[in-house]
């Protein structure tokens, strides 16, 4: 976890934090939060490979910052498959061989993700690993060769993810690769409002990259209001107001490159190995659960808007979202005004 009490203007541009009048805008994400003139306790770190940022509100507030930056960082220690013996990492490694121990926090983390991937008949996938390593958008992006991506595949399944009682798991298949990328920054969430809980808080909000979420009342019984980005610029989409719960984005702007005239992005379907081609832009989900806001987003993008709408009744969720054309689609308990230019508000499908 790295603190970030004072950021050089090229790292203020990468994260894009923009100070307004009303509240720190988090505008570098899907999402951005107006906090109000009253902005509390504010802090940034980094974690997850992202931005962590907090505000919160009541006499512990300081205490709150530094639990929910690390537990953000502890969470990101555990899951990341990049760090040697993550708990992703040590259950890699045994793939193919027996069922490992995991902390306590893993665990649940992956039930809850895999419920969504059961629920979704596999559009959002843990093991997606072997193929998410070969496409690199995290590092270096290429196509990948057909008979790569197609051998990649056979080791993708998540039916393979084998969670047992005590914090037990294993992979069935030899070679299975778990890459969380999909559902950590909204478990992420999930860790920050946890350590708030044990303290004296009057009210928080947490942004960890595109997830955001939020803990208490405003004064008033007033809502949160969540800004969501505009995928064609970095402006304001239209304004979701939310009183409790997590939100999260899954957007093919938001990582993608250029080959041969081709743009590819970093949403992949785990049945074809390739970029979903679902006519959507951008899919946002509320949920209770950050993890399965996280991975319901993606799960969503890949489905369409069709096919997710009993997934997200089936987990309580709420979603939007924008299709090619600029056209929104809003489920119907979401608190959601347009303020973004060029978009039509189109109805729920029959």
């Amino acid at each position: 976890m790295k603190v970030l009490s004072r950021i050089s203007d090229r790292a203020a541009k990468r994260a894009a934090l923009v100070l307004g009048g009303l509240g720190l805008l988090l505008v570098g994400a899907a999402l951005f939060v107006t906090f109000g003139i009253d902005r509390g306790a504010q802090v940034t770190t980094y974690s997850m490979g992202a931005y962590v940022q907090q505000t919160v509100y009541g006499p512990d507030r300081d205490e709150a910052l530094q639990a929910g930056a690390a537990a953000v960082s502890e969470l990101d220690g555990l899951l990341s498959w990049r760090i040697q013996g993550s708990d992703i990492d040590r259950l890699n490694e045994s793939a193919g061989q027996g069922e490992i121990t995991l902390d306590p926090r893993t665990w649940q983390v992956l039930s809850d993700a895999q419920a969504v991937c059961q629920a979704s008949q596999g559009a959002i996938d843990l093991t997606i690993g072997p193929v998410s390593r070969l496409w690199d958008f995290g590092g270096d992006p290429a196509v990948p060769e057909e008979n790569e991506l197609a051998a990649a595949l056979e080791r993708v399944d998540y039916t393979g993810l084998l969670l047992g009682e005590d914090c037990a798991a294993a992979l069935r298949k030899e070679g299975a690769v778990l890459d969380l990328g999909a559902v950590g920054k909204g478990a992420g969430c999930d860790a920050a409002l946890a350590a708030y809980e044990s303290l004296d808080v009057d009210r928080a909000v947490v942004a960890v990259g595109g997830s955001v979420g939020v803990y208490g009342e405003k004064p008033f019984g007033k809502p949160w209001e969540i800004n969501l980005r505009d995928p064609k610029s970095s402006g304001s989409l239209g304004v979701l107001r939310m009183k409790t719960g997590v939100v999260s984005t899954s957007g093919s702007y938001e990582r993608n490159f250029t080959q041969n005239g081709v743009t590819y992005h970093h949403l992949l379907d785990p049945a074809t190995g390739s970029p979903a081609d679902s006519g959507l832009v951008s899919v946002t989900v509320v949920c209770e659960n950050g993890a399965q806001s996280d991975a319901l987003a993606t799960a969503c993008f890949v489905l369409g808007l069709e096919r997710s709408l009993p997934l997200l009744e089936e987990f309580h969720a709420q979603g939007l979202f924008i299709d090619e054309e600029d056209r929104i689609t809003v489920t119907g308990g979401l608190d959601f005004t347009l303020t973004g230019e060029g978009y039509t508000l189109s109805p729920l499908p029959d």
